[in-house]
């Protein structure tokens, strides 16, 4: 019998609303369904609001100390740890990222609940310099009802860079989790109300994006989302918050350059763009997946690429020697594989991959190879689409000019790679690339101190750091006569 799980609104567990089909969870290394999970639509969405407000307003939570607060998330940092199998395991199951990646990402997530925690409890308000006989000070607080919309391709780090910071700035937050991941999602909610987190301050509703999700957005008491996802979806969010004047954190897509100049370290660089772009099965916002190198090492890093995109382990992601797994879905490598068939037709090349593994074992999943694609143009559609999959399109420059030019020629600016044995060289591009983070000599280290966002159609506002928890206050001024 099919386990069936059951969604969180103020905090009782609750079967899925009459009328709205369940989400199927497929295991995309299999094919075998894992489970299902109650959905919510439109009426849910409203009980889940209505729940949030009352749960946000109460003195409980809006009054509540902002040590008190912090020690609410530290326990929920420890109950993740405690729960990091299961939590590993269940993202493993439903997106198909190898066990070590899962593993890592829950560790990640416990990580961020706690330094938001200790941002809760340490920041505080300001004292502003007077222009007159009087004291002046700027405070911050919570806009109440938050929604959080997250992805299918790292779930638990990006419920718990959502969730974390609005709960720090105290908001009632209503996590609406990808209809392929809904699972870890429903176990924070578990873990937060058994760490003390009032009734309504979270709740999760796992569901169609056009039913619940489009109603949480829509409603008038909710007062910001935070979304990670696709561009276009970002764009209709965007839209109806535009109508209700309401802000919006938006993480888009990325299509983002690794470049490689001829005085790079070619073995370092060649290990970091593979990690970048087959990590995952590339199904990464940040991966690099425009990789441009000088002309006078391209043969070379082409030929080192080639040899390590072979030399990676594609197995079931629970082997203990698997480096990358199946895609998240089906649905999605068809979508990849569809991608590169058409930029082949059109003129590139595949220099290795693009088609399914032929090993017997993993036909049942929705493998695909490593791939890296020569011979288009930086101005061709699979150079500028965002493909989400592990798809490299390797292009040649010149000079540093030619160099930005093709990186910045693009609607994305999300990140971007340096790899130069010139600091001075590596100043200058990085502060002329239109991107949100640019890494030097090094690729995909990512800080929860540090602020993370994109340029252009990549996004709007910055996640992580102070700024991350800011993100879920507004403003307000106080002034003192004297």
């Amino acid at each position: 019998m099919v386990e069936i799980k059951k969604l969180l609104i103020d905090g009782a567990w609750m079967d899925g609303e009459p009328g709205v089909q369940r989400l199927v969870s497929t295991n995309p290394a299999t094919g075998a369904v894992n489970h299902e999970v109650a959905a919510a639509g439109a009426q849910f969405a409203a009980a889940a609001v209505a729940s949030a407000h009352k749960a946000c307003r109460q003195p409980g939570w809006r009054d509540m100390l902002p040590a008190d607060r912090a020690r609410i998330l530290y326990r929920i940092a420890e109950g993740i740890e405690s729960h990091s199998e299961e939590m590993s395991r269940l993202q493993m199951l439903e997106n198909g990222k190898v066990w070590k990646e899962c593993v890592a990402q829950v560790r990640s997530a416990a990580a961020t609940f706690r330094y938001y925690a200790g941002v809760c409890e340490t920041l505080g308000s300001e004292v502003t310099p007077a222009r007159g006989n009087y004291l002046s000070m700027a405070v911050y607080e919570a806009y109440g009802v938050v929604v959080a919309i997250t992805p299918w391709n790292s779930p638990m780090t990006m419920e718990a860079q959502k969730i974390a910071p609005a709960l720090a700035a105290g908001n009632a937050v209503i996590l609406k989790p990808s209809e392929v991941t809904p699972s870890t999602g429903l176990l924070l909610g578990r873990i937060a109300l058994e760490a003390g987190l009032p009734p309504g301050i979270l709740n999760v509703l796992p569901g169609w994006g056009h039913e619940v999700g489009a109603a949480l957005v829509a409603h008038p008491q909710v007062r910001l989302v935070s979304f990670t996802g696709g561009t276009e979806s970002g764009r209709r969010i965007a839209q109806v918050a535009a109508a209700k004047l309401m802000p919006v954190a938006l993480e888009l897509g990325g299509k983002s350059p690794h470049i490689v100049f001829d005085d790079a370290d070619l073995d370092l660089a060649v290990e970091s763009i593979a990690g970048g772009i087959f990590e995952g099965s590339g199904q990464s916002c940040v991966a690099g997946s425009r990789a441009f190198v000088q002309r006078g090492v391209y043969d070379e890093v082409l030929r080192q690429l080639v040899a390590r995109a072979r030399a990676i382990a594609v197995n079931l992601p629970d082997q203990a020697n698997a480096q990358m797994g199946p895609m998240a879905s089906f649905a999605h490598r068809d979508k990849v594989a569809s991608m590169v068939a058409e930029a082949i037709a059109q003129g590139a090349t595949a220099e290795c991959g693009a088609s399914a593994p032929q090993d017997a074992a993993l036909a049942a999943g929705a493998f695909y190879l490593p791939t890296i694609l020569t011979g288009m143009r930086n101005d061709d559609a699979i150079a500028q689409q965002e493909i989400f999959g592990p798809v490299l399109c390797l292009m040649p420059f010149d000079d540093e000019a030619d160099l930005v030019e093709q990186a910045n020629a693009s609607v994305f600016g999300l990140a971007s790679g340096i790899w130069t044995g010139s600091y001075q060289r590596a100043w200058r591009v990085a502060r002329a690339l239109e991107a949100g983070t640019v890494w030097i000599n090094t690729y995909k280290q990512l800080s929860i101190a540090t602020p993370f966002g994109g340029f252009k159609d990549s996004g709007i506002g910055r996640e992580k750091g102070i700024q991350g928890l800011r993100l879920y206050q507004q403003a307000k001024g106080i002034f003192f006569g004297m």
